[in-house]
């Protein structure tokens, strides 16, 4: 297999592209690396195209080195002939190369192992041929007493197993029932118990074919069968299965085509249909499991890269009833001012009046802007109470937003909070992770497992190497984009910078405390264990702010520095006015044109023009060129306010395949069915909104009991928003 050639066809990209992405890839760069800073030589392929061509890359290696290990144990046991090394080259999946291997494949002792074993083989080829009749007498002739066959009729039985066995193993006729499964098969499902309520009750008596079968359902089911609430079964229509395995065998209507005809029927029943089965399940399970990781990953992408709201005191409250609600005070920078716990919802009133005046007291004597409120247990009475205490203070214009909390209990238990804040216990480090989400997004979340994150659909059913894969990959991508600050970013967020693994980004902290700030980019070079390979990976994605060469604040890399001044020099500026207004410059290397100014620099037309969008605008951060989220300050709404017609202006928190999830200020969050998303009609959620996105929805439907709400984009006017 020409692995270049096929990897080419698939993304439909240039040989050429696809060859010089691989050797990069071999020679240990990431893919954000590449994509940023290889542009000429990938054809500016983005990080999601080259994250596909690794992941298709490796398996297309696997499938070739299996290949080899196939033939050499068929060659080893001299049974690979040309045709079937040609037919084992030509298999496009490993499930393919498997039904190959499988009757050369050397197995635990079977019915048909123990009937060659007793010298019956030349018995099942002679009735496999049919065209004769005396099967007994044929039979009769290898009754043996040393051979352990006592007469014609275990001599039969013997042979009839191994034809079990051919046609068991038979891969052609495997992936035509495959097939025939996937086109013409049916998911049947029922319930374990039909007067048990839960959860499935829509699977209690079920079926769909297979072919329509949405992943979301797949998955559905899936867990209702592993909650022992659902039964289910993959079914052929009648005799369709049967009779293909009966016409592949089947030559003659003679006594030796009726043994060929049962052992069919036998095989069928007890081998191959329950194999079809769990294969195409299998097949089923996985591909409804990419699609998830695939939503998922993108809901995280999109949550990741949120604007972050910069240059404000922000106020985090873990809601709570019992314990209270958790209070923390933290700083523009994110550095903890002051913590405490009020007791704002359930308790007595005396209690909480004075924990409102507690609480009124703290945002006052801190100023502060921002209040970020944790949407768990307690939480729409704690938004109804710091709304209550914000309408008392108009003239400070104080915001507030309900963010997230899920995985802040995960992350304020970790390791890595104790060691950042040893003195908290673990209830205020989760209110100290909730007013930083609102902050930067970015930096908080990268401390949490991707999975805790909350953005996805059935993630506890997902393959967890896989979806660990699929999500780091995620993460690593938007912290690369957006850039980090060497001197303010902590262990965790350097973790996930381009050739910088967590050694080397605790190193990079220690080293930080113990010389103070890094003055320049090189100065990394100091770091132990930062090689000269991990700067090169890395160094175009950390900036050092007000250092004393303003192109290590932007992501021109320092490879490129030279070609940088050289341009600026040609347009007339030096490094002196970066910062300053050049805005000017892609003006004037459009006159000057791109293609003769970057064979004049020595680099290409896309690092050229990547160099002069840093110039113009350094330290950019390209979040806060998105809408900013959604902010509140007024009253407070219940589902049981809501009337179908209400319009309201919420914030998009979580895609499915279904449709979107979408927060309107009433503590459950409103689904947009797919239907309802878009005036045209949409392949998937994904295609129509985004996680953060501002929306304008109409309530067409409230279920007060299921605390379900029912909303819909179409018809609703979008303009004005923010």
């Amino acid at each position: 297999m020409d692995i270049i050639a096929v990897l080419a066809q698939e993304f439909r990209l240039r040989p050429e592209q696809i060859e010089n992405a691989v050797t990069l890839m071999d020679e240990g760069c990431t893919i954000p690396f590449i994509a940023r800073y290889r542009k000429e030589r990938t054809g500016s392929l983005d990080d999601q195209t080259l994250h596909g061509i690794s992941e298709r890359l490796h398996y297309l290696r696997n499938l070739e080195s299996r290949k080899e290990e196939v033939k050499s144990a068929i060659a080893a046991q001299e049974k690979l002939t040309d045709a079937l090394s040609a037919a084992i080259d030509a298999s496009k999946t490993l499930v393919e190369v498997e039904d190959l291997y499988r009757p050369y494949k050397q197995k635990r002792k079977t019915k048909a192992s123990v009937a060659k074993a007793r010298g019956l083989e030349p018995l099942a080829l002679w009735i496999m041929e049919q065209s004769h009749h005396d099967v007994q007498a044929e039979a009769a002739k290898y009754v043996s007493d040393e051979n352990e066959v006592p007469d014609a009729e275990a001599a039969l039985a013997g042979a009839t197993d191994i034809l079990i066995e051919m046609i068991s193993d038979d891969g052609s006729l495997r992936k035509r029932l495959r097939n025939l499964m996937k086109l013409r098969g049916s998911i049947i499902v029922k319930a374990v118990d039909p007067d048990t309520d839960s959860v499935y009750r829509n699977y209690y008596d079920y079926s769909e074919l297979i072919e329509r079968a949405a992943k979301h359902r797949i998955l559905a089911i899936n867990r209702g069968e592993k909650e022992e609430f659902l039964k289910v079964s993959l079914q052929l229509p009648d005799e369709m299965g049967e009779n293909i395995v009966s016409k592949s065998y089947v030559k003659n209507n003679n006594p030796c085509g009726e043994i060929v005809r049962q052992a069919c029927l036998e095989a069928y029943k007890k081998h191959l249909l329950p194999a079809v089965q769990r294969e195409v399940r299998n097949d089923l399970t996985d591909s409804a499991c990419e699609q998830a990781i695939t939503v998922f990953s993108s809901n995280l992408r999109q949550l990741l890269l949120q604007p972050p709201m910069r240059g404000a005191i922000t106020l985090g409250l873990d809601p709570g009833f019992r314990t209270g609600c958790k209070v923390a005070i933290v700083d523009p920078t994110g550095k903890v001012l002051a913590t405490d716990v009020v007791y704002i919802t359930a308790s007595s009133a005396d209690r909480i009046a004075d924990s409102k005046r507690k609480l009124k007291k703290l945002i006052v004597d801190h100023n502060v802007a921002m209040i970020a409120i944790g949407n768990g247990t307690a939480s729409r009475e704690s938004e109804a109470c710091v709304a209550e205490i914000l309408r008392s203070l108009p003239e400070r214009k104080i915001s507030y937003m309900v963010v997230s909390e899920a995985g802040a209990s995960v992350y304020s238990a970790s390791k890595l909070a104790a060691e950042e804040f040893p003195d908290y216990d673990v209830s205020l480090r989760s209110a100290v992770s909730i007013a930083r989400r609102l902050q930067d997004p970015l930096a908080e979340l990268v401390k949490i497992e991707p999975k805790a994150i909350g953005v996805g659909e059935y993630q506890h059913d997902m393959p967890p190497a896989r979806l660990s894969e699929s999500l780091d990959g995620v993460v690593e991508d938007c912290v690369n984009a957006v850039g980090v600050d060497v001197n303010t970013a902590s262990h965790s967020l350097l973790s996930y910078v381009s050739g910088i693994h967590s050694g080397i980004a605790k190193n990079i902290v220690a080293y930080r405390e113990e010389h103070g700030a890094f003055v320049n980019r090189r100065a990394l070079l100091k770091v132990p264990k930062l090689g000269a390979k991990a700067y090169e990976l890395s160094a175009g994605f950390l900036r050092v702010r007000n250092g004393k060469n303003p192109l290590d604040n932007t992501a021109v890399h320092p490879e490129s520095y030279k070609a940088a001044e050289a341009l600026l020099n040609a347009c007339g500026y030096t490094l002196k006015d970066v910062g300053n207004d050049i805005s000017r410059l892609s003006a004037i290397v459009e006159e000057k044109g791109w293609e003769a100014l970057s064979e004049q620099l020595g680099i290409g037309v896309p690092t050229l023009q990547d160099i002069v969008t840093e110039l113009q605008k350094p330290g950019r951060d390209l979040r806060d060129e998105l809408p900013p989220p959604l902010m509140r300050s007024g009253d407070v709404m219940t589902i049981e306010n809501l009337k179908p017609g209400m319009e309201f202006v919420g914030t998009v928190r979580n895609i499915v395949d279904f449709g979107a999830f979408v927060d309107i200020g009433v503590h459950e969050d409103g689904l947009v069915h797919i239907s309802r998303i878009a005036e045209r009609k949409v392949n998937h959620p994904l295609d129509a909104v985004k996680v953060g996105q501002i929306v304008r929805v109409q309530v067409l439907d409230v279920d007060v009991k299921r605390k379900r709400i029912a909303l819909t984009i179409r018809g609703v006017s979008q303009e004005n928003l923010c």
